[in-house]
């Protein structure tokens, strides 16, 4: 029995449905997989670089890591990039993203990796289930070399029970301007 056009077309379907499949779960596994590598590397540098921050990450209810890349080209300029938190209690794994928007004059390109940490289970869980956004021309500020040896020393206070360190080329940054940033979930990693 000949087997005609249509079916040629469908067999070769039944074929590559599955290969594609595959495929496409094979490219989510690896960017995760590259999101946690990029994880791990920004925690030693951190690591090497504020010691104090094992025990703040230690002891905390999770924390999460992003690396970033922001252009600024007179007046405007945006950012992005993709990041995973961790929650301490439930081990669970949740894939990130970030975006901002800035405004005001200037040229710069910046590539940095920021890492939170989140004291509060309650806080992590917002950030990871409903998405934070630091608006304003909100400056933070850190004390990079303070006396008394807090275990967030370098890290820059978000808001009471949540840290965030910048790490740039440089090592710690001693500030962070937040101006239209948000993180939310990934859906497409999760």
């Amino acid at each position: 029995m000949p087997v005609s056009a249509r079916h040629r077309a469908l067999l070769l379907l039944a074929f590559l449905a599955p290969t594609a499949a595959f495929t496409a779960s094979d490219k989510v596994a690896r960017q995760q997989e590259d999101l946690r590598k990029m994880a791990r590397s920004t925690i030693e540098e951190l690591y090497r670089l504020q010691p104090r921050s094992q025990d703040a990450l230690k002891n905390a209810a999770g924390y999460a890591v992003f690396s970033n890349f922001g252009l600024k080209i007179l007046v405007g300029g945006g950012g992005s990039g993709n990041g995973v938190a961790f929650d301490r209690e439930g081990r669970n794994v949740t894939y990130m993203k970030m975006a901002e928007i800035q405004a005001g004059l200037g040229v710069r390109a910046k590539k940095y990796r920021q890492v939170w940490v989140f004291e509060n289970a309650s806080d992590l869980e917002r950030f990871t289930n409903s998405g934070w956004e630091l608006g304003g021309q909100a400056t933070l500020s850190a004390k990079l070399n303070g006396e008394g040896g807090s275990v967030f020393t370098g890290a820059l206070s978000v808001r009471p029970g949540v840290w965030l360190y910048q790490l740039s080329g440089d090592g710690l940054a001693a500030d962070l301007t937040a101006k239209g940033t948000r993180y939310y979930r990934n859906k497409a990693l999760n």
